[in-house]
């Protein structure tokens, strides 16, 4: 059964900022409507408006005007407190510049937003091993940061942001420091997760992989939505060079994703990722929640 993303809504948004003694619009009277489980790229020239969206989404900004909604409650509306509860969760972000604790291993820094929300020690466990196994770094799991490859590391802050549990996922320019092959296998797993269990995911990027397994395309230029067509975006923003991915579409509505072997590429198996309450995962030793009793004493 699909569960249930996070709808995302603007209502003619706009957000000025104050440089020189200028007003300055980095969005400018956005309306935007993302349904539950909807795959979004948003593309654009550096400076278009499009980082400055998704942090008005996640409630990191709030707007000089203009409403914005997420599961129809207004985020621009919110405490302190009921941001923080939104964003721990409802939302998972996923950053170009990784976000890593340099001292901890990639479990670690997977497991370490679980604890902060006080998820016990057995589900974090199963959470962080099926993240983990997800994105293909079950083998690397206990390697720190500094002994990753860019293209690991990113891996390791998809996993941290999957295992939170998001309805909605926010990720800005999540591929730019990954190989064109562990782009397109991520983002293609990421597509048929979204399709099974219901995420909604919101993408800046400039990646044309990315671009092309998304359900949906919308361009910016200078902070407005200045939409035609997916073709038109493709065409005007890239190169028309062929992706030899671009044959991993999605499945017809109802049906599972076509298989198309870019999981293979890093060993990833979105089947073990599940939502809170299904079967898998691993049980605690006797060793282990000792420990964990004993830490947390």
């Amino acid at each position: 059964m699909v569960s249930e993303g996070a709808s995302v809504e603007l209502r003619s948004v706009s957000r000025r900022f104050r440089a020189g003694g200028e007003d300055v619009w980095a969005v400018r009277e956005v309306s935007l409507s993302v349904r539950p489980g909807e795959f979004l790229a948003l593309v654009g020239r550096s400076g278009s408006g499009k980082t400055t969206l998704l942090n008005l989404i996640a409630g990191l900004d709030r707007p000089t005007s203009g409403e914005v909604l997420v599961d129809d409650a207004r985020v621009d509306r919110m405490s302190d407190r009921e941001l923080d509860r939104l964003r721990r969760g409802t939302i998972g972000f996923i950053f170009q510049s990784f976000g890593l604790l340099p001292l901890l291993s990639a479990r670690e820094n997977v497991e370490l937003p679980l604890r902060i929300a006080g998820v016990g020690y057995r589900e974090r466990q199963k959470r962080v091993e099926e993240a983990l196994a997800f994105v293909g770094l079950t083998k690397r799991a206990e390697h720190r940061p500094y002994e990753l490859s860019g293209g690991e590391q990113q891996r390791v802050a998809i996993a941290r942001a999957l295992a939170a549990r998001p309805r909605l996922i926010l990720a800005d320019e999540p591929t730019g420091e990954l190989d064109s092959a562990t782009a397109s296998a991520v983002f293609g797993l990421l597509r048929d997760l979204a399709r099974m269990e219901g995420i909604t995911i919101i993408t800046c990027t400039h990646d044309r992989l990315v671009m092309e397994m998304a359900g949906r395309v919308e361009e910016l230029a200078d902070g407005r939505l200045v939409t035609e067509g997916r073709r038109e975006v493709l065409e005007r923003t890239l190169a028309r060079e062929r992706s030899p991915f671009a044959a991993a579409r999605a499945a017809p509505p109802g049906e599972a994703p076509q298989e198309s072997g870019l999981s293979s590429l890093i060993g990833a198996d979105y089947a073990q990722f599940r939502r809170p309450g299904s079967a898998g995962g691993t049980a605690d030793t006797p060793g282990q929640r000792a420990d964990e009793e004993q830490a947390e004493r």
